[in-house]
């Protein structure tokens, strides 16, 4: 990976992670984290990671009102961004704090087998 993809992902991870937090005011988005992200190497397209704590139907709803809010989020990084274009915006859950916590729990039941 080439330094130049590297602060763009930078750069795209903190622009989206200060809109979430100052700008979007939709009601679906929870707790929404942005953990990642990875941009092709044309810089054309990025795929945006995001944690979202809740249920699955807490999730789906954070995901579906970030998907609805992807063009006014490309507007707002194309005013802080370095780059000529703004890369078209894709969020994806990132499942591996959910898969760490069925790990723990399956751990756990190893730790304390329950007697009969």
């Amino acid at each position: 990976m080439s330094r130049r993809t590297q602060r763009v992902e930078e750069e795209i991870r903190a622009g989206v992670s200060s809109i979430l937090q100052r700008q979007l005011r939709d009601p679906r988005l929870g707790f929404v984290t942005v953990t990642g992200v990875s941009v092709t190497p044309d810089l054309s397209h990025a795929r945006i990671f995001v944690s979202v704590l809740g249920t699955d139907i807490q999730r789906k709803q954070s995901l579906d009102g970030l998907h609805s809010a992807r063009g006014f989020i490309r507007s707002e990084l194309a005013h802080t961004m370095r780059t000529r274009v703004v890369p078209d915006l894709k969020f994806e859950e990132d499942t591996t704090s959910i898969i760490g916590q069925r790990i723990d729990e399956l751990i756990e039941q190893i730790g304390h087998p329950e007697s009969d």
